[in-house]
């Protein structure tokens, strides 16, 4: 399989809320949008779709369901200066900053139909190399329920 483009699909109650929340906060673009649908794309990331919950589009066991378990995770090269640019704009910060034992610095915030973003960085760990630093990114992510792991600025 050759993969052409990635794209997170969530559906929420109200589409327009979360597509203004990633362009105002996180440099998101909205490269199409109709009723119950926008598509947003970003040079460092992955494009994100979000679709109204109930849209006849969607399969009948999934129109109802969600973006619920799922979280956007978007390694930022500043953790410290993305956290108080986002929390100076408001953002509901939903978990405070902290280092994980893997090295991972996190911290959680929530878009306003309850999307979860994770920002994150990495900080040094003795023994850790770069591969290694990377392979935990991605172990770490895998864990945590439901991650989808970007990069954004």
């Amino acid at each position: 399989m050759r993969i052409t483009d990635t794209a997170i699909c969530l559906t929420v109650e109200d589409v327009t809320s979360s597509s203004a929340f990633l362009a105002r906060h996180f440099g998101y673009g909205e490269t199409m949008a109709a009723d119950g649908f926008a598509s947003l794309s970003h040079p460092d990331g992955p494009n994100v779709i979000f679709v109204r919950r109930g849209l006849e589009v969607l399969p009948e066991g999934l129109r109802e369901q969600r973006a619920a378990g799922v979280l956007l995770a978007f390694t930022v090269a500043d953790l410290p200066a993305e956290y108080e640019r986002l929390r100076a704009e408001g953002v509901p910060i939903v978990m405070e900053p902290r280092v994980e034992p893997w090295g991972e610095r996190v911290f959680l915030v929530s878009d306003p139909n309850g999307v979860i973003i994770e920002v994150v960085d990495w900080v040094e760990t003795p023994g850790a190399t770069a591969d290694t630093a990377g392979s935990a990114e991605a172990a770490g992510s895998a864990e945590a329920a439901g991650t989808a792991t970007a990069t954004a600025p």
